[in-house]
């Protein structure tokens, strides 16, 4: 009993924190924006055959599920849970903070064909050839898990899996090796993601040079949007490099490790969750023509209108 009313004692006191109040803020409104721009593309049907805008849909769910998993994880980094639970939890936050990034890049990838190859975009990026995309990304996007993940598997003994500890991904790192691993998968993904965004934008920015008139505007209306792109993935690929600041933060202070790996959460995993309604929502014409047509006060002035 002593040791139940400890626990919530703990919950509670991490709950009521000024800082994890400000995290829950910024998750509820970003998830309101992400649920209105998701109700957008299913209601309009035209984005239903658009690579682009279903690729969007899928950094949208992505991202929201990715936060309310997160802030999960937040209320309990002071309540000590069974490895087994933090195993599930710790599962799907892997998987889903690598899933945007490598869908950021298969967007750009698509800008890409769209501009250099036009001919070749409407069957490269048909509806069918994007449901394979998702597959593969959601497939490319389990690669850290699964190197994760199978080596604590390999090293950690039956009874551990029945203790309770602080849910973290340091939990499954028990030998030094291990980070090295995961360091080295990281690297790998960083170097292929930051590779294909400059490749994409030096090919962008050579058919703008040698584009005219409406073409030209096209065209430099995609070398803005990889540059968004690029921006966003860099800040979630940044992400993939905190993990190993964070371990050599925690061999100096733990306090100061709290307030890095914070600083860390809002940075790079919660404001480049916010960037996407900013692109697509707020910088696509149809898209926002279409937000704006779901809005009470759109509705309002039409009948008033008529």
């Amino acid at each position: 009993m002593a040791g139940n009313s400890s626990l919530i004692c703990a919950f509670l006191h991490q709950l009521l924190t000024v800082r994890v109040m400000i995290v829950h803020t910024l998750v509820i409104i970003f998830l309101c924006i992400n649920m209105l721009l998701i109700v957008t593309f299913v209601k309009k049907e035209c984005f239903h055959t658009s690579a682009r805008y279903i690729l969007f849909f899928v950094t949208l769910l992505s991202d929201s599920f990715l936060l309310v998993m997160t802030d999960i994880l937040l209320i309990l980094t002071r309540c000590s849970v069974q490895v087994w639970l933090c195993i599930i939890i710790t599962l799907f936050v892997l998987v889903y903070s690598i899933v945007t990034p490598v869908t950021l890049t298969a967007m750009t990838l698509e800008c890409y064909v769209a501009i250099c190859m036009p001919l070749r975009h409407g069957q490269l990026c048909s509806t069918r050839s994007i449901k394979y995309c998702i597959l593969i990304i959601h497939g490319l996007s389990s690669g850290p898990c699964i190197v994760i993940i199978s080596m604590f598997f390999a090293t950690a003994s039956i009874s551990f899996y029945s203790q309770y500890t602080i849910c973290s991904v340091e939990m499954f790192m028990l030998y030094r090796w291990q980070d090295h691993a995961r360091s080295a998968v990281s690297q790998f993904y960083f170097m292929i993601m930051g590779i294909t965004i400059v490749f994409s934008y030096v090919q962008i920015m050579k058919v703008a040079k040698a584009a005219s008139g409406e073409n030209k505007k096209s065209t430099q209306k995609g070398v803005r949007t990889v540059i968004l792109h690029g921006f966003q993935l860099l800040l979630c690929l940044v992400q993939l490099w905190s993990p190993f600041i964070e371990t050599a933060v925690l061999q100096i202070d733990v306090n100061l490790f709290r307030d890095f790996r914070y600083f860390n959460y809002v940075l790079f995993s919660i404001v480049p969750r916010c960037l996407s309604p900013l692109i697509y929502g707020l910088r696509d014409e149809t898209f926002f023509l279409s937000l704006k047509n779901l809005m009470p006060t759109s509705s309002c002035s039409k009948k008033h209108v008529i």
